[in-house]
């Protein structure tokens, strides 16, 4: 599939009909109902001279090749057609996908790097393995730490990128997207939209020229995929595209299959989970157990909240809800942030930006709301008597 496929494409369709049909538009002309999975990596050219001109094309400027795919590293057919539904469902130029959200945000960092502007404004909390890779350096990227407000005066000529997450991981802090993207000036901002997805907020019609998902949450949406991807004007989307090819960290074409079809039910599965969380959140926080909830204005999936008690209880006393890692699945998942998605975080600076030892994180699933509650008034429950149990018998 080529670029034209994208342009091609009808202008206004409402975002329900987006994530059915967006990089599908070609499959009925090709006699298929479900799109097709590509799995090779290498595929025959009977013309060395005009496939040595195509691959110096994409050396110079990294724009899709037009014709015929020549190597998976290069780009895969069924990727591209996930690629081309979520960029259209953020509503930029392009998409590129990667292995995973890790790897999407590495390439972004090399990408400005490649082009002397290794200096990076953060905003914190972030993700704890973006924040760890900013703060370490691993790619021979500085970065400096901000509040939002403090963005203009953070800027350097050397400063590539300014990077924010709204809502944030875990604690789900909203930042003005419009009146950041305003103070980066001509600097890009990458916006991280993994938590609140497309159905919530596009960050790109907000000044973002960058937007960032970790695919393996809620756009793959069941657990069983991993990715990365990043949707951003074409320009950018061409260095990246020749980062992937130089570095290697492309998104296996099965996990592109399983992501494209995970966007054809993103807005009914976070709409759904979304209406649960908003209940959870509600009753969380009229619990005396409880001692903060943390719930974004614009809704979603995701609660968290801190308990008066020992919040590692909490998770052993879950009967109903997986305690594991990662989120957006169609399963409820609980974890404790300072444990383990933000353990690699310096403690000082983790409670700084809000993420007390205390805070559990949950991504709430599609299981039925007073199932979900159940679980929780149990896992409190077992937490308190826990706690009860290890206090001296005077204190009880």
């Amino acid at each position: 599939m080529d670029s034209r496929t994208r342009s091609d494409a009808p202008a206004h369709r409402a975002l329900a009909t987006e994530a059915v049909h967006a990089g599908r538009e070609d499959l009925a002309g090709l006699g298929l109902h479900a799109p097709p999975l590509d799995l090779s990596t290498t595929y025959p050219s009977y013309d060395s001279r005009e496939e040595a001109a195509r691959i110096d094309a994409f050396a110079a400027d990294g724009a899709e090749l037009d014709g015929p795919p020549v190597y998976a590293r290069l780009g895969n057919p069924t990727v591209a057609r996930f690629e081309t539904a979520l960029a259209r469902l953020e509503g930029t130029e392009s998409a590129v996908a990667f292995a995973s959200g890790m790897a999407a945000l590495s390439a972004v960092l090399l990408a400005r790097g490649a082009m002397g502007l290794r200096h990076v404004v953060a905003v914190r909390p972030l993700y704890g393995c973006s924040d760890h890779l900013l703060t370490a350096g691993l790619l021979g990227s500085e970065v400096t730490w901000t509040d939002p407000a403090g963005i203009a005066d953070a800027l350097r000529p050397d400063t590539g990128l300014v990077m924010v997450e709204s809502p944030a991981n875990p604690t789900l802090a909203e930042i003005d997207l419009p009146a950041v993207a305003h103070a980066c000036g001509s600097v890009p901002l990458l916006a991280d939209n993994t938590f609140a997805t497309p159905v919530l907020q596009r960050p790109a019609e907000q000044g973002a020229r960058l937007v960032l998902h970790s695919a393996t949450k809620y756009l793959g949406g069941h657990g069983d995929v991993m990715g990365g991807v990043v949707a951003c004007d074409e320009d950018l989307a061409r260095r990246l595209r020749q980062v992937r090819f130089a570095t290697g960290g492309v998104l296996h074409p099965l996990a592109g299959y399983l992501l494209l079809r995970g966007l054809s039910t993103l807005p009914v599965r976070v709409r759904a989970a979304s209406a649960t969380a908003a209940e959870l959140a509600r009753r969380l926080a009229a619990d005396p157990r409880v001692a903060r909830v943390h719930y974004p204005r614009i809704g979603g999936a995701m609660v968290a909240f801190e308990v008066h008690g020992d919040p590692h209880e909490v998770i052993r006393g879950v009967r109903l809800i997986t305690p594991a890692v990662s989120l957006g699945s169609v399963d409820t998942l609980i974890q404790h942030p300072a444990s383990i998605s933000h353990r690699i975080v310096d403690p000082t600076d983790r409670r700084g930006a809000g993420v007390s030892d205390r805070l559990l994180r949950m991504s709430v699933g599609l299981e039925h709301v007073e199932d979900l509650w159940a679980d929780l008034d149990g896992a409190l429950a077992a937490e308190r008597t826990a706690v009860e149990l290890r206090q001296p018998a005077a204190v009880r």
